[in-house]
């Protein structure tokens, strides 16, 4: 299927160079390839015209259902997954490990009308880097988007504002980060590459993703990429321990 794009959309335009650096992930030469999977055709139409909108992203292909979204999977490359919580067949969070296992370098954003925390820390754990609410005002498609690539989350605020909530109602007896267990020791074969050992140290440093793309000139999606594989070598889930295990195994 050939990707979606409209070169003479009426009253669009490229965005300004000043306004969007050429080291973040999403320029015109280069977009953003998303593949969109909602049941609810009036709602797709809405989203992907958004999508269309902005020369810094290339709509790849649509679904309507599982089924369909797993062709996509399997006939597409792409950066990110924007995929409806509850589709005609089932819900999305196959299709996010499926997404996750074998396009280890894809983002998805689930889009639902639903507020459940459940749901929403569930796409989290599989991986998912957004939730956007379908009736909120106050959010923007393209954007979310252009945060996940580039190393960041896009949730609904309001949702981010009741997930906050329910985290200050966890029993203040619970571990912190810096009090749970270290993660078990790497294979004493494992080794990172210079690059994976370089980005390593900037996260370390305190560097964000698009901080670290400038430094090195790649882009944030490429750093994004070496962290992830860094994470599948150290078998961590996060920078945080991924440094912690690094540094005191002696990778960095």
């Amino acid at each position: 299927m050939a990707p979606y794009r409209q070169n003479a959309l009426p009253g669009v335009c490229a965005p300004a160079a000043g306004l969007w650096p050429d080291f973040l992930t999403g320029q015109e030469r280069s977009p953003v390839r998303v593949l969109l999977v909602d049941d609810d055709e009036v709602v797709r139409r809405a989203i992907a015209r958004e999508l269309l909108a902005d020369m810094r992203i290339q709509l790849e292909g649509q679904a309507d259902s599982i089924r369909e979204g797993r062709k996509l999977l399997a006939t597409h490359e792409f950066d990110v997954l924007m995929v409806d919580l509850r589709l005609g067949d089932g819900r999305c969070f196959e299709l996010i490990d499926e997404a996750r296992r074998h396009h280890c370098n894809g983002e998805v954003i689930v889009i639902s009308a639903f507020e459940d925390e459940a749901d929403v820390l569930h796409a989290f754990e599989l991986g998912a880097t957004g939730y956007l609410l379908k009736n909120a005002w106050l959010q923007s498609f393209p954007e979310a988007v252009l945060h996940v690539v580039n190393g960041g989350a896009a949730i609904t605020p309001r949702l981010a504002r009741r997930l906050l909530h329910l985290l200050n109602q966890l029993p203040r007896d619970q571990p912190t980060d810096d009090e749970l267990p270290p993660a078990a020791p790497p294979p004493q074969e494992t080794t990172l590459s210079d690059r994976e050992s370089q980005i390593l140290r900037f996260v370390a440093l305190g560097f964000a993703t698009a901080e670290i793309g400038a430094r090195l000139g790649i882009t944030g999606q490429t750093v994004n990429a070496h962290i992830k594989s860094v994470y599948k070598k150290l078998h961590v889930h996060s920078r945080a321990q991924a440094v912690s295990l690094a540094v005191h195994s002696g990778l960095i």
